[in-house]
């Protein structure tokens, strides 16, 4: 199965122009949504609020510093992303909006803390405002546009600084609109996501392209901005050729314009998976989602003190996260790890 089949394959021209990546998407289901008073008054409109929404998510993080001095990373967790929205007046047929992120800083925290605490601030500001047309594009040219003013925003601050920060970041985040992830990255953090076949095996689905500039696309826009590619790093130095920050290479070819891809959830989905490079130091990608795997459904440990089997269930996502992290590590990875889960579940009842 492919999870893009509905998208043309990945095009490098994102870097430089508004590709039409979404153009001739369907549209999503409408669905008509009530003012907050109208659902409150009417409990039976909740229903058909949520009606289009047929997966629950929950997000789970863990970190390690490693054998680093500094913690690097940040990540975000926003399981209700319409709490930022507050009364901004987004399309009618959206019912639930979840966001989740991860950020690997190199030559500093700053960049990594300033994208956590901005990029999704500036999605909510460039988010498409009423009904529109082509929702799948207009999602597509928000999450550039929050891209690059977080980028530019960002090396506002670190100009003003003395000396100035010469800090970067790497990032991936996912936005959820009712049950479509739009996936957007810089660098080499990755998203992954667990699918079962039809056979109950487990096959591991990648939602992100890493930006390396060995890459024929990457390096060429470098080569053509004047910078040069050396011992597989942009001025021998960086080793991605997308990030936030990092200002000395921005006249180099180095970007903060992401890949954008888009799929939808399915009922064969278990759980998304993100993590920066540090877990990928000690970890392949088919050895990481087994190890996750093997937690989740062979060792179910059982937590003392819980109450239900939610909490035991919830509670199983947050060890897989703990100790996959620390394995890295014990694997070699001296880096920083950061691992982030989400748990899909499909919703066995209907809201009332």
């Amino acid at each position: 199965m492919d999870l893009f089949e509905d998208l043309p394959p990945p095009d490098s021209k994102i870097a430089n122009e508004d590709s039409s990546l979404f153009g001739n998407l369907p549209e999503l289901k409408a669905v008509k949504r009530k003012s907050e008073s109208e659902d409150e008054n009417q409990p039976s409109q909740k229903r058909k609020l949520h009606g289009n929404v047929k997966f629950q998510l929950k997000g789970f993080v863990t970190e390690r510093m490693g054998e680093r001095e500094d913690m690097q990373d940040a990540h975000v967790v926003l399981d209700d992303f319409t709490t930022e929205f507050k009364d901004l007046d987004i399309p009618s047929d959206i019912s639930r909006l979840a966001y989740y992120a991860i950020f690997d800083g190199h030559a500093g925290a700053e960049a990594a803390k300033f994208a956590a605490n901005n990029l999704h601030k500036n999605i909510v500001q460039k988010f498409p405002k009423g009904d529109v047309v082509n929702k799948d594009k207009e999602i597509k040219r928000c999450l550039i546009d929050a891209y690059r003013k977080t980028d530019e925003e960002f090396l506002q601050e670190a100009s003003k600084q003395n000396p100035v920060l010469k800090d970067g970041s790497t990032a991936v985040s996912i936005l959820v609109i009712n049950d479509i992830l739009y996936v957007a990255n810089l660098g080499d953090s990755k998203a992954l996501l667990c699918r079962s076949s039809e056979e109950g095996k487990h096959s591991v689905l990648s939602l992100t392209k890493d930006h390396s500039p060995t890459q024929y696309e990457e390096r060429l826009r470098i080569q053509k901005a004047g910078g040069n590619v050396r011992d597989g790093r942009v001025l021998g130095i960086l080793e991605v050729s997308r990030s936030f920050g990092d200002g000395r290479f921005k006249g180099c070819g180095v970007i903060a314009t992401p890949d954008v891809l888009r799929c939808s959830l399915t009922e064969k989905d278990k759980f998304l998976l993100l993590a920066c490079d540090g877990l990928w130091k000690g970890f392949e990608v088919d050895e990481a989602l087994k190890y996750i795997n093997n937690i989740l459904e062979k060792e179910m440990p059982k937590v003392p003190n819980a109450t239900s089997e939610e909490e035991e269930e919830t509670n199983v996502f947050e060890i897989a996260c703990s100790r996959i992290a620390g394995d890295a590590i014990r694997k070699g990875s001296s880096d920083n790890v950061t691992v982030m889960l989400v748990e899909i579940k499909s919703k066995s009842k209907e809201l009332i």
